[in-house]
C-alpha cells in the first residue's frame, strides 16, 4: 500500500479506497490531499475528515470535485485552445464531468474543495469555469512531470493567482510595444516577399509573433539582472531576428539580398544569409544594456543547441565567475526538427550537469504544425514536439501563436522560473507556415486542405490591430499610420542601397578576439615559435604532481604508478600521462584556463592521466592541478556523458566564446568521433571558412591498430585529411610526450586560433620508447612537425642508406624495432608528426638529403584510408611507394590473429629489400 501515513487514523475503509483509486498516482495526488485535509478545521484533520465522508457528515462528492482539480491542472493542456488554424485533436484528457463520478445535478451545487482554486464557496460550475479559464486558454501549462514539489508547487501558485486571461489586460504601453513589434515582424516579411520574389528567405509569416516573444524576454530578462543573451535558432526567421531583435540594419540585410556587394579581400566562402552570425548589444525598455550573441549554424538544424550552451558556459565561467545567472542561452527550435533530432534530446541530457549547466535554457519552439512537407502525424510518436523536456522534467508552455499577449505572458513567466529555478523551460508557440519550406515550394501539392484555411487567415498583426481596436486601447488610424510608416521607411532604406550599395564589411569579432588575426599564408606555419618553460617551472609543476595531499589515502595501484613515474623522473625523462598533466600545469601557471571533458577523462580511458584522484578510504576527489598557485588559472575537467554530438558541440561553442583557455575535447577511442561528423564537418572543419569565426578546440582521437576491432582502431586520419584546405586546421599523429607539450602551447601562443586534431596514443602511453628527456620541454625549445632518424646524421651515415621508411604515428616503433633487431643501418625511419599543415619546407630538406634513395610511406591502415592518399599528392615528382593493408570496407580486422599476421606482414614488406 502507499504510504498515506499523513491519514494513518483514518476509518480503514476509507485508506482502502485511497490505495484502489490512487496507487499508481504521482506524488502530486498525494500532496493535494494534504493540502486539502489541511484546510478543514477538525480536531485530528485528516480522521475526521474521512470518517465525516463515512459518515455521512460531509458529501463523498467534495472528494471528487477535488480530483477533478487535480485532473485539470495535470491534463488541462490537452484541452487547452492553443491551435489557431486547426480544431484540437481529442488527447482523451478524461476531464469530463461523468470522469469524476459528477453530473449537470451537481453543477449548482456549493463545494468546499473550490478553496483549493482560492474559490471557497463555490458552485461546481463556477469551478469549472475557473479551470477553463486558467488551463484550458491560449496557454496549455504542463508541468505535472516536475517531481521536484517545491518547483511543481510555484508553477502552480504562478499560474493559480496570475490568473492568465485578467493579466492579458497589461498596460496600454506595452499593448503598443507587442503592436510595434509584430508591425516590424509582418511587414518586413511582406516588403521582402515583394521585393524579392522567389529569393529564399525562410520567412517568419505565420509565426512572426515569435518576434513579441522574443522582445519580451530580453526585456524581462533585463529586470532579472541578465546581461549576456545567446541565441541559437535554425533559418526559419533568422533574418526578422537579425533585423528586429538583433538590430543588423535593414540596409545591410537589402544589400545582401540586392547581391551588389563582394568583400574586396575574399576570405574563406561565406555563407547563406539566413546562416550568419551576429552581436549587438540592445537597450531594453527600462534603459538597461543587454548583450545579444545569435550564434552562426549550418542547415543541420538542431546542430547548434549544445553550441550555444557551450558558448554560454564560458561566458559565465570566464566573465562572470560562475555567476551563470547573469547569462541566458535561447534556443529557438522547429517543432519537426526539436521532435525528430536526437541532438535536442543530447543537449537538454547536458542541462543538469556540473560540467554542462548554464543556469537553465529558454527553449522556444515555433511550431509550424509541419517538418518540410510532413505532417506532424508522420513526424513524431510523442502527444508534443517538446516531448525532450519531459526527460528532465522542464515545464512547457503551449500557447497559441495567434495571442500576442499569451505569448508574451509565457515568456515572461519563463523568465521567472529560469532566474528561480536555473533550469531549462519550453514555450511551445503553435502557429503555422504561411509558405513552403522555402519561398521557391509550393505545400498546396502536399497539404491542400491546411493551406486552403492558412490563404485566407489572418496574419498575427492585423488580429491583434483588430483586438486592440475593439477593446479601445489604439485607434485603427494610429495602426494604419504605424503600418504606411515602417513601409515607407523600408522602401526608403531599400532604395538607398540601390543607389548607393554599401561596401561589404565583415562584422567586427567580439572584444576577447580583437587581438588575434587571421592566418592565410603558409609562412605563418613554416615554424613552431618556441614553447618550452624553464626547469625552475617545471619542476615546480612536476613535485606537485608527484606529492599526494596530506593525509591522502592513494588506491594502492596509484602509489604503484607514482613510484614509476618517480623511477623515470629520476632519469631526467617523463612519460606521456606526466607531460600532459606537467602540459596543463604550465598553461594554468600561465594565468590561462584549461578544460577537458569527454567520457572518462579524470582517470583516462587507458588509465594514463589520473588528473582526480579518489581517496581509498574517504572516496574524496582531489583534482591534482588545483593550488599550486593562488593566481593559477582554473583546470576544469569533467566526465561527460555518453554523448560525442552534444559534448563536442558544447566544447566547440566554449572555445568559440574566447581565445584565451585551451579546450580539449576527448574521444574515448578516436573512432567515436563519427558520431559527432556533424559538427567536425559543419563547425570545426568549415566554420572559419563560413563565418570569419576563429576557433582552438583540440580533439584527442586516441588512434593505433592493437587488434581491437574495426571501432577502437583508426580515428579516421583520412577524413581529416581530406577536409584540409586555406590552412583550416591542425592535424597531427604525435609519438613522443615533449611533441605534446609543444603542439599544447603552441595553441595559445600562436597570433591565432585553429582547430587542432591530434591522433593520440594508446598502447604507446605505457611504451618504454615513448617517453623524452626533460631538456625537450625547456626554454627555447619547440614543437617537431617531422623527425628525421636520430641515427642519420653525417655524410658517412647518409651514403649507407639505401631505403627511407616514412611513416606517422605508432608504426614507427614496430619499424624501429625491426631496425635494431636486424641492426640494419641501411634504413633511414622518418616521423611526420604534423600531417597538414602540410611541413614543405622540412620535406624538402629531406628530399635533398635522401635524394636517390628508394622511399617507402608506411601505414598501419588500408590503403585506401590513413595519410597515403594525401602523402602521396605532395611526392608527384619522388618514386615513392606504398606499405599497408590491402584497401578494405572496414578500417581493421576485428581477429587478433588475423591483425597479428597483418601488422607483422607490414614490418616484413617495409624491410624486405
Amino acid at each position: 500500500m502507499s504510504d498515506y501515513s499523513f491519514i494513518s487514523n483514518a476509518h480503514p475503509s476509507f485508506i482502502e479506497a485511497m490505495y484502489q483509486q490512487y496507487k499508481n498516482a504521482p506524488e502530486s495526488v498525494e500532496e493535494s490531499w494534504r493540502t486539502f485535509f489541511s484546510g478543514f478545521d477538525y480536531a485530528e484533520r485528516g480522521n475526521g475528515m474521512e470518517k465525516g465522508v463515512y459518515e455521512g457528515e460531509i458529501d463523498p462528492k467534495e472528494l471528487r470535485v477535488f480530483n477533478l482539480i487535480i485532473g485539470y491542472r495535470n491534463r488541462g493542456h490537452l484541452l487547452s485552445d492553443t491551435n489557431p488554424i486547426r480544431e484540437r485533436r481529442d488527447r482523451r484528457p478524461k476531464l469530463r464531468k461523468r470522469d469524476f463520478g459528477l453530473s449537470d445535478d451537481d453543477l449548482d451545487i456549493v463545494f468546499q474543495s473550490g478553496a483549493e482554486i482560492g474559490m471557497p464557496n463555490a458552485t461546481l460550475r463556477q469551478i469549472i469555469d475557473k479551470l477553463q479559464e486558467i488551463y484550458c486558454g491560449h496557454i496549455g501549462f504542463e508541468y505535472n512531470h516536475v517531481q521536484d514539489s517545491e518547483t511543481r508547487n510555484w508553477i502552480r501558485n504562478y499560474v493559480e493567482t496570475h490568473q492568465p486571461k485578467k493579466d492579458y489586460n497589461v498596460p496600454l504601453e506595452k499593448k503598443k510595444r507587442i503592436l510595434q513589434k509584430l508591425n516590424e515582424a509582418v511587414v518586413f516579411e511582406e516588403f521582402l516577399g515583394t521585393k524579392y520574389i522567389g529569393q529564399k528567405r525562410f520567412s517568419l509569416e505565420g509565426g512572426e509573433t515569435t518576434i513579441v516573444g522574443l522582445d519580451g524576454i530580453i526585456n524581462e530578462a533585463a529586470g532579472f539582472g541578465v546581461e549576456e543573451i545567446v541565441i541559437g535558432m535554425a533559418h526559419r526567421g533568422r533574418l526578422n531576428v537579425l533585423a528586429n531583435i538583433m538590430g543588423k540594419t535593414y540596409q545591410q540585410i537589402f544589400n545582401e539580398f540586392e547581391g551588389m556587394a563582394v568583400p574586396e579581400q575574399i576570405y574563406g566562402d561565406g555563407d547563406v544569409k539566413y546562416h550568419l552570425g551576429y552581436s549587438s548589444q540592445v537597450e531594453t525598455l527600462s534603459g538597461k544594456t543587454v548583450h545579444l550573441k545569435l550564434v552562426p549554424n549550418p542547415s543541420h538544424l538542431e546542430s547548434v543547441n549544445p553550441v550555444v550552451e557551450g558558448f554560454a558556459r564560458a561566458k559565465g565561467d570566464l566573465l562572470y565567475n560562475g555567476e551563470h545567472n547573469k547569462v541566458l542561452p535561447i534556443l529557438i527550435h522547429g517543432d519537426a526538427a526539436a521532435a525528430g533530432l536526437g541532438i535536442t534530446y543530447e543537449t537538454v541530457q547536458m542541462s543538469k550537469l556540473a560540467g554542462y549547466r548554464t543556469g537553465g535554457t529558454i527553449h522556444f519552439v515555433i511550431n509550424n504544425q509541419i517538418g518540410f512537407t510532413t505532417d506532424f502525424d508522420d513526424a513524431r510518436s510523442s502527444t508534443y514536439s517538446t516531448a525532450a523536456a519531459n526527460a528532465i522534467q522542464a515545464p512547457v508552455f503551449h500557447v497559441n501563436g495567434d495571442d500576442p499577449e499569451a505569448v508574451l505572458f509565457a515568456v515572461e513567466f519563463a523568465v521567472k522560473f529560469r532566474q528561480k529555478f536555473n533550469e531549462d523551460v519550453f514555450i511551445d508557440m503553435v502557429c503555422y507556415r504561411k509558405h513552403g519550406h522555402n519561398e521557391g515550394d509550393d505545400p498546396q501539392f502536399t497539404q491542400p486542405e491546411m493551406y486552403n484555411f492558412i490563404k485566407t487567415h489572418p496574419n498575427p498583426r492585423q488580429m491583434y490591430s483588430e483586438t486592440l481596436i475593439s477593446r479601445g486601447d489604439v485607434e485603427m488610424e494610429m495602426a494604419n499610420k504605424m503600418e504606411e510608416e515602417f513601409k515607407g521607411l523600408l522602401q526608403n532604406r531599400l532604395e538607398e542601397v540601390r543607389e548607393k550599395p554599401l561596401p561589404y564589411t565583415y562584422q567586427e569579432p567580439e572584444l576577447a578576439w580583437k587581438g588575434l588575426r587571421f592566418a592565410t599564408h603558409y609562412d605563418e606555419f613554416e615554424l613552431s615559435p618556441p614553447t618550452g618553460i624553464s626547469s625552475d617551472r617545471m619542476q615546480k609543476i612536476l613535485d606537485w604532481l608527484m606529492t599526494p595531499p596530506a593525509g591522502f589515502n592513494l588506491v594502492p595501484k596509484m602509489n604503484r604508478l607514482l613510484k614509476a613515474n618517480q623511477k623515470l623522473l629520476d632519469e631526467n625523462k617523463l612519460d606521456w600521462g606526466l607531460a600532459e598533466l606537467m602540459t596543463y600545469g604550465s598553461i594554468l601557471l600561465d594565468g590561462k584556463d584549461v578544460r577537458l571533458s569527454g567520457e572518462d577523462v579524470k582517470r583516462g580511458t587507458f588509465s594514463h592521466r589520473h588528473a582526480v584522484l579518489s581517496d581509498a578510504k574517504t572516496f574524496r576527489q582531489v583534482n591534482r592541478l588545483d593550488g599550486m598557485s593562488p593566481d593559477q588559472g582554473r583546470f576544469h575537467i569533467y566526465n561527460s556523458l555518453l554523448s560525442e554530438f552534444a559534448v563536442m558541440g558544447f566544447e566547440y561553442g566554449y572555445a568559440m566564446a574566447s581565445p584565451d583557455p585551451l579546450v580539449i575535447w576527448e574521444g574515448q577511442f578516436g573512432d567515436f568521433f563519427n558520431g559527432a561528423q556533424t559538427i567536425v564537418d559543419q563547425y570545426i572543419v568549415a566554420g572559419e571558412s563560413k563565418w570569419r569565426r576563429m576557433n582552438g578546440l583540440v580533439l584527442y582521437l586516441p588512434h593505433g591498430y592493437e587488434g581491437q576491432g574495426p571501432e577502437h582502431s583508426s580515428a579516421r586520419l583520412e577524413r581529416f585529411l581530406q577536409s584540409c584546405a586555406e590552412f583550416n586546421m591542425t592535424v597531427a599523429n604525435l609519438t613522443t610526450p615533449a611533441n605534446l607539450f609543444h603542439i599544447l602551447r603552441r595553441q595559445l601562443e600562436r597570433p591565432f586560433r585553429k582547430p587542432l586534431v591530434l591522433m593520440t596514443p594508446k598502447s604507446l602511453l605505457r611504451h618504454p620508447e615513448v617517453v623524452s628527456d626533460l631538456s625537450d620541454f625547456e626554454t627555447d625549445t619547440c614543437f617537431k612537425e617531422i623527425i628525421d632518424d636520430p641515427e642519420v646524421n653525417t655524410a658517412k651515415e647518409v651514403k649507407k642508406i639505401k631505403r627511407v621508411l616514412q611513416c606517422s604515428g605508432k608504426v614507427y616503433f614496430d619499424l624501429l624495432q625491426r631496425k635494431r633487431e636486424e641492426k640494419r643501418d641501411d634504413i633511414a625511419i622518418v616521423r611526420f608528426e604534423q600531417l597538414y599543415p602540410f611541413p614543405s619546407k622540412q620535406v624538402d630538406l629531406l628530399k635533398e638529403k635522401y635524394k636517390g634513395k628508394e622511399t617507402f610511406w608506411v601505414q598501419e591502415e588500408p590503403s585506401n584510408m590513413g595519410a597515403w592518399q594525401y602523402v602521396n599528392a605532395f611526392f608527384l615528382d619522388h618514386d615513392f611507394k606504398l606499405v599497408a593493408r590491402k584497401s578494405s570496407a572496414s578500417p581493421a580486422t576485428g581477429y587478433k590473429k588475423l591483425h597479428d599476421r597483418q601488422q607483422q606482414d607490414i614490418v616484413d614488406r617495409a624491410f624486405d629489400v
